[in-house]
């Protein structure tokens, strides 16, 4: 592939990195995807959520032109990415859940090999190389040999082999799975880089916490259908209100908090016993000023206040009837 060809090709479709309609692929008795609809919006991060064998995987092989369709269409920046594979394939980066590196050659190895392969010369690809491994933090690990680095090691480097020609649009298909929770840290924050300097980024994930501290816009699938699609504000929003959560600093005060809360928001509450948390649903954010003063009025303190959305683990539950980790 040639860098120079590849920096030359325009979106042509405006505002759209990825469009995917009714997309279908059956794999003997089992339709692993069965009509995916997609619409990411360039220069966003974008997550689709899902358990194991939901079809997430499936679907992006296909929209990175690694799998055909049985059906329905899918575009990258406008490309068809059937008829016009050979454009997409030098617009995207793919990057799995296991690191595509040769593990007999160091990490500096890995990246100029990669480099050549897209088309730089030797001095260029050597910059190019110590450059992504700087960014990844892994340049005192340069020289030594791949059978020696961590999991998170690995995953990082394979996410700069992936970045070496600098794609528009980034497929990270599961990048944190069995990551620490400090090494999945860094690769959020070098996620969050990825947009911020002109990339859009479609994440799959089975981590809700995941999809909740990147992602714009989430797309839920279960059993190769798209369930639900929002942003995260929206999705939590669709399967109720928030919650408030009042603790009095007098337990002796509990009960008339209580009555309290029920009188002025006008709904029944619920008592956590040990934490002595009063938890109410808020449908109105405009009634808690007026539950403030009349508590205040009464000379009730709070030791804490706090407003609560459901969770995305609520949601999953609620849209599919089991949680993620279930199903996996």
């Amino acid at each position: 592939m040639n860098v120079i060809q590849q920096r030359s090709i325009a979106p042509n479709n405006g505002d759209w990195a990825v469009e995917a309609n009714g997309l279908v692929k059956i794999f003997g008795d089992n339709k692993a995807v069965d009509g995916v609809d997609l619409k990411v919006r360039a220069g966003s991060i974008y997550g689709v959520l899902g358990p194991n064998g939901a079809g997430k995987t499936t679907t992006i092989r296909m929209l990175a032109t690694l799998l055909r369709p049985d059906a329905g269409t899918g575009r990258i920046f406008g490309y068809d990415v059937v008829k016009d594979a050979s454009i997409v394939r030098q617009l995207i980066g793919v990057t799995g859940q296991y690191a595509s590196v040769d593990e007999s050659l160091s990490a500096t190895e890995n990246l100029i090999i990669f480099s050549r392969l897209l088309g730089l010369g030797r001095a260029e690809a050597r910059r190019k190389s110590e450059e992504l491994l700087e960014e990844f933090g892994l340049t005192e690990a340069a020289k030594r040999p791949l059978k020696n680095f961590s999991g998170g090691m690995r995953r990082r480097l394979d996410l700069a082999a992936s970045l070496i020609a600098q794609p528009p649009l980034i497929f990270l298909d599961e990048p944190t799975t069995g990551l620490d929770p400090r090494t999945r840290a860094q690769m959020w924050e070098t996620i969050r880089k990825l947009v911020k300097t002109g990339s859009t980024v479609l994440l799959t994930t089975q981590y809700l916490d995941e999809a909740d501290q990147l992602a714009d816009r989430i797309a839920v699938i279960d059993r190769g259908h798209v369930v639900a699609e929002g942003t995260v504000d929206e999705l939590k929003t669709s399967v109720g209100t928030s919650s408030l959560h009042l603790r009095v600093q007098n337990a002796n005060h509990t009960a008339a908090a209580r009555q309290t809360v029920e009188n002025v928001l006008g709904i029944a509450t619920s008592l956590t016993s040990e934490a002595g948390t009063i938890t109410a649903p808020m449908a109105n954010a405009d009634l808690v000023t007026d539950l403030l003063i009349s508590l205040r009025e009464q000379g009730i303190q709070l030791a804490e206040m706090s407003v609560q959305k459901p969770t995305l683990d609520e949601v999953f539950l609620t849209i599919t009837g089991h949680g993620v980790k279930e199903e996996a």
